[in-house]
């Protein structure tokens, strides 16, 4: 089932325009950056299909990458380092990436619609949804560009540690990639807080 633009219309009727959907990827992985996405999509061209990126085959979310960036009218996409999740937690980190995605967007939104139950410290209202990202098509397309831009910065990663195989799994915690850090510890682009990186090397 797709995503739909129905709570963007009943928000717009209400005055609230302009109206983004935020969401992130890469909360879980033991590698990477946490990548947010928020997305300002036409009324009038809506792509067709949005939904859970993480439903979507590769194929199909670089197909809708594609028309989501030749239809919207606003597109931010931020992330917080391995480091920075380190510093201040991933729950912080992500929080962090959602506010910058917001800031990069080129119109500055007046409501944001958010996936999940954490909103993050916006200077505009926003609303939080639970499965947002299978709901709401704004958030359904913030999904899609965050994860598409954050497979391609593990794929990117991959060629710079080609030990681990980031391009395989993008920093999750497969099993083949435990054995990689098992025989080669982790690199810089690891989070060192989290097990079962946590106590195998010091960043």
């Amino acid at each position: 089932m797709s995503a739909d633009f129905s709570r963007e219309t009943q928000a717009i009727a209400t005055g609230f325009w302009p109206l983004a959907g935020i969401d992130e990827v890469g909360r879980g992985p033991l590698a990477g950056p946490v990548v947010a996405a928020a997305v300002i999509l036409d009324p009038d061209h809506v792509p067709a299909g949005l939904c859970d990126s993480k439903a979507l085959s590769a194929a199909r979310r670089e197909e809708l990458f594609g028309a989501i960036a030749a239809s919207a009218l606003g597109i931010g996409v931020a992330s917080a380092t391995a480091a920075e999740i380190d510093v201040i937690n991933i729950r912080q980190a992500t929080l962090l990436a959602m506010r910058r995605a917001v800031a990069a967007l080129p119109v500055r939104p007046v409501f944001v619609l958010v996936d999940g139950n954490d909103p993050p410290a916006l200077p505009c209202a926003c609303e939080t949804i639970i499965q947002g990202d299978a709901l709401v098509a704004s958030i359904a397309a913030a999904s899609i560009i965050a994860k598409v831009t954050r497979d391609a910065m593990m794929a990117r990663l991959c060629r710079r540690y080609p030990a681990y195989g980031f391009s395989a799994h993008v920093g999750y915690g497969t099993p083949a990639h435990r054995a990689a850090l098992e025989v080669h510890g982790p690199c810089p682009e690891h989070r060192f807080s989290f097990a079962p990186v946590k106590g195998v090397w010091q960043r």
